[in-house]
């Protein structure tokens, strides 16, 4: 692997803070894109892992998310350094659910979301005014083929609607829960991991789901989406109706991020077509 300099930066921060920490590196670090994660030791001999995030990670207040849950449906929070983007947690195992079938998945989360989802947390920001804010810029950026214009109307549409109907209804999201933020744990069958907190209304939550592991399904992408939109919705109890348009308007606008990216835009409206049908 070619590490580059914010690499060395991660590698640098983490060795800093299992000194002020009084750790031991425990096994080989793992650089993820915006995240360095290292097995530790603490002082009494306990395994854990080290995570120190980037500044532009976003994932600045996942420490009061996990502190919040408290190790219930997710890792535990042993320490947090956020000043310096670090976190201690428990250590999990290193299996995730992609190592599962796609309705066996959708089962965990779902079951995930009715332990996740508590009271909210008055310092993460809010989806209804992240969405709203969207919706009101949107009409200003530069129209782009391959996204129809008639989905970003109707996502607009749906979200100063929900904005009003669900105002009172929020609750502490973990903010991107899919296969690979789920990992297998001595304790529990299975843990969320790498929270992205936002309050929102608890049917804002299945789009990561429908975003990831797509190669699974082939040619088949409008059924699969269907399946896991409906496993997930039955297996936690959700309203379908809330669900769908929540989980519209989200992948809308993660189309519209990755026009920014430059991403083919072609997965992202078939899913959202496919939630219309």
């Amino acid at each position: 692997m070619t590490h580059t300099p914010a690499d060395a930066d991660l590698a640098g921060a983490a060795q800093e803070q299992c000194r002020v920490w009084g750790l031991r590196q425990d096994g080989a670090a793992h650089d993820g894109a915006v995240a360095l994660t290292l097995p530790v030791r603490t002082s009494e001999g306990a395994a854990a892992v080290l995570k120190v995030s980037s500044p532009t990670a976003g994932s600045g207040q996942a420490h009061l998310a996990l502190r919040r849950w408290g190790g219930d449906g997710a890792v535990r929070l042993l320490r947090a350094d956020p000043h310096r983007h670090a976190v201690l947690l428990e250590r999990l195992r290193p299996r995730t659910l992609d190592d599962l079938p796609d309705a066996a998945a959708c089962e965990v989360v779902a079951g995930l979301y009715r332990r996740l989802h508590v009271a909210p947390l008055p310092q993460v920001p809010s989806l209804t005014t992240v969405v709203a804010q969207w919706a009101h810029q949107v009409d200003e950026r530069p129209r782009n083929a391959a996204l129809p214009r008639r989905l970003i109307e109707q996502a607009v549409a749906s979200t100063r609607e929900l904005a009003v109907e669900t105002a009172t209804t929020d609750v502490l999201l973990h903010g991107d829960l899919h296969h690979g933020s789920v990992l297998a744990a001595d304790r529990e069958p299975w843990l969320a991991i790498s929270p992205r907190p936002v309050n929102g209304d608890r049917h804002a939550e299945l789009a990561p789901m429908l975003l990831h592991r797509l190669d699974d399904l082939g040619g088949r992408l409008r059924d699969g989406i269907r399946a896991r939109f409906y496993a997930l919705v039955d297996a936690a109890g959700l309203d379908e109706d809330l669900a769908r348009a929540w989980t519209f308007i989200q992948v809308v606008h993660a189309a519209t991020r990755a026009i920014d990216d430059g991403a083919d835009l072609t997965r992202y409206v078939a899913i959202a077509k496919a939630l219309q049908d």
